[in-house]
């Protein structure tokens, strides 16, 4: 098994892969207020620096790549998806609640 010690390369790929997963999640769905952005951006981030070692980890098995990817790379990997998952999810549970409270408030 990987080691994911406080080795300063794999936290920065960490909270890199965070931080990307969140922005490329932009592209898919567009926050529609500041405050949303802000807080989706914040969930996707807080879900890549905790869930990124055991995604990155997932991941590799599931691609058949155990072994051939470094500890860094894992690491960018799983925090990249576990932050674009996160980003996503809270995007389209907002968009969901927003249109239910909608048909119950109209």
């Amino acid at each position: 098994m990987t080691d994911f010690g406080h080795d300063g390369g794999v936290t920065s790929a960490r909270l890199i892969g965070a931080v990307a997963g969140s922005a490329i999640s932009l592209v898919y769905l567009l926050p529609k207020h500041r405050r949303e952005a802000a807080v989706r951006f914040l969930t996707g981030v807080a879900c890549g620096l905790i869930f990124g070692g055991p995604t990155g980890l997932w991941g590799a098995r599931q691609l058949g790549l155990d072994g051939q990817l470094s500890t860094a790379e894992t690491m960018l990997a799983g925090a990249t998806l576990a932050s674009f998952t996160a980003w996503w999810g809270l995007g389209v549970l907002v968009r969901l609640t927003g249109r239910a409270g909608d048909k119950v408030g109209g």
